[in-house]
């Protein structure tokens, strides 16, 4: 056990100082607001430990960031904080960019990490959100970086999100980054919007093609095809075809099921071994359509990042090892790798870039003239913006291009069907003629 020496806020917003004995810095604040204090600073045997730890500390500015937390000490304070439920914290999509949003907000605004966290905390409509605040808070407080709270707190942030924050925390750009993601996740989830609504006609034409083509199959063409075998005609071809497809269907339909089913599963079993995601990654780049917009979010993700780290005033070369591991696409980090190393060597970045053949040529001149201008940050960035909005425009075609594409696919469907059905029906009036006669 220890003595700590504090300073805090009270309610009222006046300071208070004094002494309080705990096994650890931790367990000392947690002390402080169970008692209705927002501890400013907090010291032991005479070294000045700030109550921020991982969110910059108690600097210049800090203090307003404690008044500016929210009821911290008229609130739960006071009255003890409840018991957390424990496991990880699952979140939907649209609570993490809310979550997001709020948080670069509150960065943006001067807040420290560990007073946003709380401000969030306090909210009462936050639902789920405040089960994650508060636990990435401690251990925030307790001396965790934020980007390993998120990786032990909850699964749903997924490791770009969770390299992105790890690499705002080295620049000290982390609300900026923040924000940039939030951005991200809004346009991904507008365009999943959209796709969906898109896809509710065709969806539709789908299912009412497929319900229509297994009558086809398995009881109207059939019941016409007997007719004019009962009668000595002949039937057409691709009436014939019909009928083996029907037989086939109705006496194997569980193999046709086993079948699907063994490769959609084989194939998100392939998908996820290590030694095959860089050749699934690389076959993901040249996919019709989402392929480009694949590419595009790399571009700007890779630019945005290192721009943000260098202008924060990392080496190049540090910044380019963080902007590779905030790169999920395996076979877009080896090749990042490379540049890595073509970099460590002593050659120009550009040059690097242009080596692994992968990127644009107007993506590489910019950066050559950011490296001639010694202003490669700015370049960066000028690049970023270049390539977000090419991003928007990849994607506004993906939407406005799914249903068209699904319509057309359908439509050749029905008519192969109706082509079939038709050429029985004619067939069939030709026999009854001809038997007539």
């Amino acid at each position: 056990m220890a003595q700590f020496h504090y300073r805090a806020l009270k309610g009222d917003g006046s300071l208070a100082k004094g002494e309080i004995d705990a096994t650890d810095r931790g367990e000392a604040t947690r002390k402080l607001e169970r008692q209705g204090l927002q501890p400013v600073k907090i010291e032991v045997g005479g070294s000045a430990l700030g109550a921020g730890a991982g969110g910059g500390g108690a600097k210049k500015g800090g203090l307003a960031g404690w008044f500016g937390s929210g009821k911290s000490a008229s609130g739960e304070g006071a009255e003890g904080e409840e018991e957390l439920p424990t496991g990880p914290v699952k979140l939907k999509r649209a609570e993490i960019v809310l979550f997001t949003e709020e948080l670069a907000d509150l960065l943006g605004a001067g807040l420290q990490l560990e007073p946003a966290l709380k401000t969030m905390e306090n909210r009462e409509e936050l639902g789920q959100l405040k089960v994650l605040t508060r636990r990435l808070r401690e251990q925030v407080r307790d001396g965790t970086s934020f980007s390993q709270a998120l990786r032990s707190t909850s699964p749903s942030f997924g490791d770009l999100y969770c390299n992105l924050a790890q690499a705002g925390e080295v620049s000290g750009a982390l609300g900026t980054i923040l924000r940039r993601q939030a951005e991200y996740l809004v346009t991904m989830q507008d365009l999943q919007a959209k796709v969906v609504t898109a896809l509710i006609y065709p969806a539709f034409l789908v299912t009412f093609s497929v319900v229509v083509g297994v009558m086809f199959m398995t009881f109207l063409i059939p019941q016409l095809t007997d007719m004019i075998e009962s009668m000595g005609g002949e039937l057409p071809g691709g009436a014939q075809f019909v009928i083996g497809a029907g037989d086939f269907l109705k006496s194997y339909w569980w193999a046709i099921i086993a079948v699907i089913l063994i490769v959609v599963f084989g194939f998100r079993w392939w998908t996820r071994q290590e030694e095959y995601r860089p050749t699934w990654d690389r076959i993901r780049l040249k996919l019709p359509l989402v392929g480009s917009v694949i590419s595009s979010r790399f571009y700007v993700q890779f630019l945005e990042t290192l721009a943000n780290l260098v202008a924060n005033g990392l080496p190049l070369l540090r910044g380019l090892e963080l902007a590779r591991n905030a790169t999920t696409n395996l076979y877009l980090k080896d090749v990042l790798g490379k540049v890595v190393d073509f970099v460590a060597e002593g050659g120009a970045m550009s040059r690097g870039l242009k080596k692994v053949g992968i990127f644009p040529p107007l993506l590489i001149d910019m950066v050559a003239v950011g490296e001639q201008t010694g202003d490669i940050a700015k370049s960066l960035q000028k690049a970023a913006e270049r390539y977000d909005k090419e991003l928007g425009v990849r994607i506004e075609k993906v939407g406005a291009l799914v249903q068209p594409v699904v319509i057309v696919l359908m439509a050749v469907m029905v008519g192969t069907m109706a082509y079939f059905m038709i050429t029985v029906i004619f067939e069939t009036i030709s026999t009854v003629r001809n038997r007539g006669t």
